[in-house]
């Protein structure tokens, strides 16, 4: 006897059935108004929405998938929409990173789980890009992202305001006593002008930029603002290329390789993008077993330049970004350091896609010889304080502080830090390094943006706008300095970060590539020795996450998560 014939689809190994088991796949969607012919072997389109009020950022989406719809029809696709967790940065507490890799989960089982032969990944608010590509990976079917886009440009008294970026600077200058608190509240809905992400090159544009420059979006993805009709128009055409897609077998795997990750991370540079893409592109690599490590992000794009002149690196902000020629443009600078041939999904090759891109403004895009900033990449740190190594942004810290020795000003954990830092008596001053512990993937629990501390009033009033300063915690993408992040191992594991103690002496050296601890290894034996651990969660997703999350220097991704289980489900519902 000959084997049975596989079906066409994947979608049919549900639709495509005779007797009982296929009534009930079709009868219930059925009770939709859809017509018997949809269930004919066409590709069934999966629509994966993380649209959410909790989710400002994403609040577009309901709109942006019914263009989604309208490409899918023409292309002879059958459309199903589903939703996933949504995780908003701006609401969820205590840091939407806890539930990065939970989301994950929920898109990978809901994609596995239904009748679904390529995928749309509606994403914006900068957890659920990670989350989703995360999730589509493990299961590998055709997709096709969508990034929802940046808010319109905020504007206050006739000046720029940048989201999250410009946060920051007013917050301290209310502390500093420079602004009033009525003029701070004031700037709230002048930041905040139309649904969106962040409009400054915050972690949500600078994701949105990785899944265009990796090949994963169509063209200009990246910079199109969420309420501009082009947005709308790119999510109508992705919605015909993913039935394109699905009849081409393009899947996630032949698109996402190493020169993929590669091109995302030169691309990361010249945008001057977050560090938080650091962490994110590590565990998606992960999913689908490609070889990417953290010393990668050193060797392939530390030394390329910032040319993007984007908030918190430089002046601009997205809308300004998308109008100079966006991403196409900028990556047709760094041209000769990408590979070309890299695969995307509208089927060409990322030199394809950028070879005549048109740059329309030099000051937003700078040419590759009139940088914002030189070797503007993220940095890795290696040294005694970071033995598996520690994250800084170069284009976003202080140039006099790259290098620098200072006495540690040591913070214990968040809590600490809040209760002492408004103190007139700490004692501070503008060449001390200030230290945060248990604020990294365990300790939090979660991995928060926390990094970027705020300097104490005191200094501020000193005209004092920057401090080394060092965390196992992330920082938000809009967010500057000359931050140390990511220390691995963590304080909550008892790496040496959990060890330095106040005054201690410490040395940051940038362009040497060290963070280290001036201690003798003696006495930091004898005080691991009496160090003790935090307490464990006792229930639920924060139990299972802090007894399984992997430390930042591999993605903090969920150990038994990495890799991937495919499409193939066995067994029916009934």
């Amino acid at each position: 006897m000959s084997a049975p014939k596989k079906p066409a689809r994947r979608s049919q190994e549900w639709f495509g059935r005779d007797g009982k088991q296929g009534f009930y796949y079709r009868s219930w969607l059925k009770g939709l108004g859809l017509p018997h012919d949809l269930f004919d072997g066409r590709p069934v389109i999966g629509i994966c929405n993380t649209w959410s009020e909790l989710t400002p950022c994403n609040s577009s989406f309901r709109e942006l998938a019914e263009h989604v719809k309208r490409g899918v029809y023409e292309a002879g696709g059958f459309p199903l929409e589903f939703p996933v967790m949504s995780l908003g940065e701006t609401q969820i507490r205590p840091t939407a990173m806890l539930y990065r890799n939970l989301a994950s989960m929920d898109v990978e089982e809901s994609i596995r789980a239904n009748p679904i032969d390529g995928v749309v990944l509606l994403m914006g608010c900068d957890k659920t890009t990670p989350s989703l590509l995360m999730g589509a990976a493990s299961v590998d079917l055709p997709t096709i992202g969508i990034s929802g886009g940046p808010s319109l440009s905020g504007n206050w008294r006739g000046k720029p305001v940048g989201s999250g970026t410009g946060v920051i600077e007013m917050s301290e200058m209310v502390r500093a006593g420079t602004l009033s608190q009525e003029e701070f509240n004031e700037a709230e809905a002048c930041m905040q002008r139309s649904k969106g992400s962040c409009m400054t090159m915050g972690t949500a544009s600078t994701m949105a930029c990785m899944v265009e420059a990796m090949g994963m979006s169509l063209p200009e993805n990246a910079a199109i603002p969420a309420v501009d009709a082009r947005r709308m128009r790119l999510a109508h055409l992705s919605g015909r290329r993913i039935v394109e897609m699905v009849r081409e077998d393009l899947r996630m795997s032949k698109v996402l390789t190493r020169e993929a990750f590669a091109n995302g991370i030169r691309a990361n540079a010249a945008i001057g993008g977050s560090t938080n893409a650091v962490i994110h592109l590590l565990a998606i690599a992960g999913r689908l077993g490609v070889q990417l490590t953290l010393d990668d992000w050193d060797a392939i794009g530390s030394r390329l330049p910032c040319l993007v002149n984007l908030r918190p690196s430089g002046q601009y902000l997205m809308e300004d970004f998308f109008h100079a020629g966006g991403l196409p443009a900028a990556l047709r600078e760094i041209a000769a350091h990408l590979d070309l041939d890299a695969m995307t999904v509208n089927g060409r090759s990322l030199g394809e896609n950028i070879a005549d891109a048109p740059c329309w403004n030099r000051d937003v895009i700078r040419p590759l010889a009139e940088p914002v900033r030189p070797e503007a990449g993220i940095a890795v740190l290696r040294g005694n304080l970071a033995p598996d190594g520690a994250v800084i942004k170069p284009s976003a810290a202080s140039p006099g502080l790259l290098r620098h020795r200072g006495r540690a000003v040591v913070f214990e954990d968040i809590d600490d830090f809040k209760t002492r830092i408004d103190d007139e008596a700490l004692e501070i001053d503008a060449d001390s390094v200030m230290v945060l512990k248990n604020c990294g993937p365990r300790g939090y629990p979660g991995m928060a943006e926390v990094g970027n501390m705020p300097l104490p009033p005191k200094l501020l009033r000193q005209g004092v706008t920057d401090l080394v300063r060092i965390s196992d915690a992330r920082m938000s993408g809009t967010a500057y300095g000359t931050v140390v992040l990511h220390v691995s191992p963590e304080a909550a594991t008892g790496g040496p970060l959990a060890l330095v103690r106040e005054g201690d002496i410490i040395e940051l050296d940038v362009p040497g590539r060290r963070l280290h601890l001036d201690v003798s290894d003696e006495e930091l034996a004898r005080r691991r020795a009496e160090w003790t651990p935090l307490p464990a969660p006792a229930r639920g997703w924060s139990k299972l996450y802090v007894e399984h999350v992997q430390q930042a220097h591999l993605g903090a991704d969920l150990d038994f998560l990495v890799g991937g289980s495919g499409d193939t489900v066995a067994g029916d519902s009934h």
